[in-house]
């Protein structure tokens, strides 16, 4: 049996990027707070100590100017990993990724790429409220030019990274906050590198398919283990790369299930879950016994008090009756 380490999230995420900076000194973060401070998620604590301040460097608050300097170091030939503390600051540096580090290989006729990761801790659930509990991946998504993902596992939190790095164009990678603390045992290997081009099938089934990413993974797997205590059981997809989407995985198991349910913590209208049922009805239509289903986050800014939190995200109960809808059970 292979060793195993029990290791965090956040753990796994640090050892990915010490792991980078180790093997090729042309890899350095940057961004608020990751150096003196640790990360505001703690992610970079102790790196400092390890790597200096030439290659854990702490930015202004100015996430513009500090993407704008990563998207020139990549270009320069270096290999920057930026993080931007919340994806709502991303806000304030979104030109710098869309009309730049997602165009440049494409306005120069292929003469530059801009091998840039940016880091960013997205979702709710942790009471900060309207501005930081924001899940917009599928803004990036959109954007033709940056892969999206999304590790909603401590081994894709270790591997991702790595992958990421390799890639000639910018490739975003979404945190989800609720993930940090996460706990679980990692195999230990020397290579912890992932395909990021493919979804993975966590659970298979034959009456519905559950597809979701990031943080909603972990409720989605509860549904479909109480789902199949009462008779029905489901694949659950987790779509781990957002853009481009892997839809060979997920209409293969539509055409299988007849059925799909897209669980997806962004707000309904305009959502992630809204391209991929476009997709499947393009893809499969003919293979549904049933329309598809989508559950979102509540179209309202994510209040502060916990019980209300709750209530605006997507929730087991939600995620068991829209299966159940789809199955009309």
């Amino acid at each position: 049996m292979a060793d195993t380490q029990r290791i965090s999230y956040r753990d796994a995420i640090r050892e990915a990027m010490r792991e980078a900076l180790l093997r090729d000194e042309r890899v350095f973060l940057m961004g608020e707070d990751v150096g003196l401070y640790g990360g505001a998620y703690a992610c970079s604590k102790g790196m400092i100590d390890e790597f200096g301040e030439e290659r854990i460097r702490d930015t202004p608050l100015a996430e513009s100017g500090f993407t704008g300097t990563g998207i020139g170091a990549a270009l320069g030939g270096m290999r920057p990993i930026v993080e931007v503390m919340t994806v709502n600051f991303s806000l304030l540096c979104i030109d710098q990724i869309v009309n730049n580090a997602a165009t440049l290989r494409h306005m120069s006729g292929g003469q530059f790429s801009v091998p840039l990761v940016v880091r960013m801790a997205s979702g709710a659930g942790r009471q900060l409220a309207a501005q930081h509990s924001h899940s917009l991946e599928n803004w990036y998504a959109h954007v033709p030019g940056i892969r999206v993902v999304a590790p909603a596992t401590i081994a894709d939190a270790r591997g991702m990274l790595a992958t990421a790095l390799a890639d000639p164009d910018p490739v975003i990678i979404f945190e989800h906050a609720m993930l940090y603390n996460m706990m679980g045992e990692l195999p230990v290997q020397d290579d912890y590198a992932v395909d990021l081009d493919k979804a993975r099938l966590h659970r298979e089934g034959r009456d519905a398919t559950l597809i979701t990413y990031g943080g909603s993974l972990a409720k989605t797997l509860d549904a479909a283990a109480r789902l199949e205590g009462d008779g029905i059981t489901s694949d659950v997809i987790d779509l781990r790369t957002l853009r481009p989407l892997d839809m060979a995985t997920i209409l293969a198991s539509v055409r299988k299930t007849h059925r799909a349910v897209i669980v997806d913590e962004g707000w309904r209208t305009g959502s992630l879950a809204g391209e991929i049922s476009a997709q499947i009805m393009e893809g499969a239509f003919f293979d549904l016994d049933a329309p598809v289903e989508r559950v979102c986050s509540a179209e309202v800014p994510i209040p502060y008090a916990r019980h209300l939190e709750i209530a605006a995200l997507p929730s087991v109960d939600e995620i068991i009756a829209a299966t159940r809808r789809a199955c009309r059970k």
